[in-house]
């Protein structure tokens, strides 16, 4: 089945919580986390949609960042899950909603023809805090994270206007063995596969910086460190 544009979403950040408050979970935070369905043609460009923002632009947003997707059906497991029926489209902060699709089946480099645009995956989301914060789940980033269900990246390779309801049209795709979810495994490892590592570096489609980052890793052995990342101010 063709992979479906179910919705688009957008927004602007926005500060909630209170700022003295005693729960680290309930403190004042800014965030484009709460994004809103767009209805109609959309402009997707370089650097992201139109009517959408980042607050925290060292770690989120740009050409490398421009768009993020993620599976509508994944939110199924969600909700099973952990009991939450407020984890629904959107809730992940996504850009684009997406049916017919998975992380094993999505792969560094495939490059979609979507409306006008023109969009090429690269590289796995690597949760942080926020969507933790969002709905006062405070390992929620580290489930994201051990389970693959983490969503993807996509760069602009053209600009153009989107429109949900619309079918991702794949045109090529020069990475096969690169799945976001054979990625994700081998980023995340407790145990890393140093060699597996070294191969995903050298993976010309691959964020240049996350790149760079494996690469360093694999110069020194490092295992991944990840509890500011996903814990961040809310607490381990």
């Amino acid at each position: 089945m063709a992979i479906l544009l179910t919705k688009i979403f957008a927004g602007f950040p926005k500060t909630v919580g209170e700022k003295d408050a005693e729960n680290p979970m309930d403190r004042e935070w800014t965030s484009a986390i709460f994004k809103e369905p767009v209805h109609g043609p959309v402009w997707v460009g370089e650097s992201g949609l139109s009517r959408d923002g980042q607050a925290d632009q060292k770690n989120h947003g740009g050409p490398e960042k421009a768009v993020f997707g993620y599976s509508v059906d994944n939110y199924t497991d969600w909700q099973n899950e952990l009991g939450n029926s407020g984890l629904t489209s959107g809730a992940m902060g996504e850009n684009f909603a997406l049916a017919n699709i998975a992380e094993d089946q999505i792969c560094i480099g495939d490059t979609y023809q979507i409306g006008e645009a023109m969009v090429q995956v690269s590289q796995p989301r690597q949760p942080c805090w926020k969507p933790a914060r969002r709905f006062k789940i405070k390992n929620l980033a580290l489930s994201i994270q051990n389970t693959g269900r983490t969503g993807w990246y996509f760069r602009v390779v053209k600009e153009g206007m989107v429109e949900e309801g619309q079918v991702f049209k794949l045109l090529h795709r020069p990475y096969p063995q690169w799945t976001i979810e054979s990625c994700n495994q081998i980023i995340h490892a407790q145990a890393p596969n140093f060699a597996e590592m070294k191969e995903l570096a050298l993976c010309e489609l691959l964020a240049p910086i996350l790149r760079d980052k494996l690469t360093v890793r694999v110069e020194k052995q490092e295992a991944p460190n990840i509890q500011k990342r996903v814990f961040g101010p809310n607490g381990a």
